[in-house]
């Protein structure tokens, strides 16, 4: 395992720095790092690894989604309002909708099967997003309108609402019947994530006020131990519950510290902020190089370019999904470009369920499966060069900071 992790962090750095040096995104360096050094190429990473891997990419997330949260701003949240709410679902709705209409037609899979294929591929990668938009709210690009911010909270509840509907409609491809229950679970989910967040936020903020009236002030890299801890437990609520109630736990992780920001002294968000940063330089490099090991590259040459044009056609409906998000806002083109752009990664959702309808024994697994792939390979990098290329040229930066 050691060796394995040795190679991860070595390797994926080094790889990272020489796409940075080409001016392309060092998560590409990571994600091929990832590919090259799984078990389906060279097979370098120790099978121990690789079984936990869902749960380092986890701890991962939490740990940008914590930096995200300590970043956000409630106020500037409050301005992208309505248009946060509807890049939560509509984006992901359009997107699904193309898939039933035209995978039939590219793929020759049914209806049916083309729900399921149209779950896995909806969802927007926040581990590409979230840090991005968090780069953008400490630049101050886009923020005069909260950009980053409609587009890091809408990524976050983007990803529970493909979820929820991809359980259905695979119970519905198995033979079973859609449960009207799932889908009121969808706002459940999201409020009791916040409710759940904004109580484990005010009882940290009390607990630290409380030491530091007695004189036993909790040092900041404290601070960030226990913040860590609980969001880990806030993650495993989610798990405990699962089947009885429906609570988002990484909503609950970005609640919980967008509270402790509003409540602490400036300075000391502002502190657990930088530490967080720093701890993402390490997560970062885990999370990306184990999203590319989860990639079987075989797949992609199996999918071919009836699959491409899924997938290209496919962003054409989600882009229309995020310009309708922004009707009747005070957004110029070029701002909704960018959102448009913002919203093309996929990475992290389906890597985690791409696999799942092939375990499932559905018929349309494989395919399923190579064009999630595909999809990895072609979005994740096009995003992130979107962004990373364009922000500065779409977004007006607030001078007023």
């Amino acid at each position: 395992m050691l060796t394995s992790l040795s190679l991860i962090f070595l390797v994926g750095l080094v790889m990272g720095a020489i796409c940075q040096k080409l001016k392309l995104p060092r998560i590409i360096g990571m994600l091929l790092t990832g590919i090259v050094l799984g078990p389906y190429v060279l097979d370098f990473l120790d099978p121990s690894i690789l079984s936990i891997s869902a749960d380092l990419r986890k701890m991962a997330l939490i740990i940008i989604l914590i930096k995200a949260g300590l970043s956000l701003d409630l106020k500037d949240l409050k301005k992208a309002g309505r248009s946060a709410i509807l890049m939560s679902f509509i984006p992901a709705s359009c997107e699904i909708i193309s898939y039933i209409l035209l995978a039939p037609v590219i793929l020759g899979i049914n209806h049916v099967e083309a729900a399921v294929m149209g779950a896995v591929l909806a969802a927007v990668s926040p581990a590409v997003v979230v840090p991005r938009m968090v780069m953008l709210i400490e630049k101050h690009y886009g923020t005069d309108k909260a950009i980053p911010q409609m587009i890091l909270s809408g990524a976050s509840c983007d990803d529970i609402f493909v979820i929820v509907l991809f359980t259905t409609f695979l119970n519905v491809a198995q033979g079973g019947r859609a449960n009207v229950m799932d889908f009121v679970n969808i706002p459940v989910s999201i409020i009791l994530g916040i409710i759940l967040g904004i109580v484990t936020g005010l009882g940290l903020y009390l607990f630290f006020e409380i030491s530091y009236a007695r004189k036993h002030t909790v040092r900041n890299s404290m601070k960030v131990i226990i913040v860590l801890g609980f969001s880990f437990l806030l993650i495993a609520i989610e798990s405990w519950l699962e089947g009885k109630v429906s609570v988002s736990g990484l909503l609950a992780v970005v609640a919980m510290a967008c509270t402790l920001k509003f409540k602490c002294v400036p300075a000391v968000s502002a502190r657990l902020s930088e530490k967080f940063g720093k701890l993402w330089l390490a997560a970062e490099v885990i999370l990306f190089v184990l999203v590319g090991a989860a990639v079987d590259i075989r797949y992609t040459l199996k999918a071919g370019l009836p699959a491409l044009l899924m997938i290209l056609a496919a962003l054409v409906f989600r882009a229309a999904g995020v310009l309708l998000c922004t009707v009747k806002t005070n957004l110029t083109w070029k701002e909704r470009l960018f959102c448009v752009i913002a919203y093309l990664p996929k990475a992290t959702v389906q890597a985690a369920i791409g696999s799942v309808p092939l375990a499932a024994g559905l018929a349309c697994g494989q395919i399923v499966l190579s064009v999630a792939v595909l999809a990895i390979i072609v979005t994740a990098p096009l995003g992130a060069i979107g962004i990373d290329c364009t922000y500065k040229r779409l977004l007006k930066e607030d001078k007023t900071h």
